[in-house]
């Protein structure tokens, strides 16, 4: 390995520094691929987010992603700038404000979804099936334990 010569063993090894590398890689390839929808990686997030689940408040969909509110707002903002979401009363609740994915937002979500699936595809394109699925299976395990024990 290039880099390993380059940073020595011990770094090179690190599980800090090999999953930064990778989500730094993925970013790239996630910029690259995403451009012509006018999104990037954290935003397609959101818009996933927000096609899974019921409407859902902004202090929701933050929670979930594991993100503080103030960079909610301002994902927000620019996803609904670009008339990809909007924020309304909820029905059920006047007080409550609520994200929906609009018509733009859907088209635009389906087709960075392919293009995401592109960039995924390249980073992993030195792994066989297998362990592509090996390796999103554990990645899966990591995200899932409960750490608060």
């Amino acid at each position: 390995m290039t880099y390993e010569a380059d940073l020595g063993p011990r770094l090179s090894r690190r599980l800090t520094y090999l999953l930064k590398r990778a989500l730094l890689d993925l970013e790239d390839l996630h910029q690259e691929h995403l451009e012509p929808f006018g999104i990037n990686g954290r935003e397609l997030a959101v818009l996933l987010l927000l096609q899974a689940r019921e409407p859902e408040s902004q202090q929701q969909a933050a929670a979930r992603l594991k993100i503080d509110r103030t960079t909610m707002v301002a994902l927000l903002d620019g996803l609904e700038s670009k008339g990809l979401v909007a924020r309304h009363a909820d029905d059920g609740d006047r007080r409550r404000n609520v994200v929906a994915l609009t018509e733009a937002g859907q088209q635009v979500l389906s087709r960075a979804t392919r293009a995401s699936d592109k960039a995924e595809r390249r980073l992993l394109a030195d792994l066989d099936a297998d362990e592509q699925a090996q390796l999103r299976a554990l990645l899966v395990r990591i995200a899932a334990a409960d750490r608060r024990r």
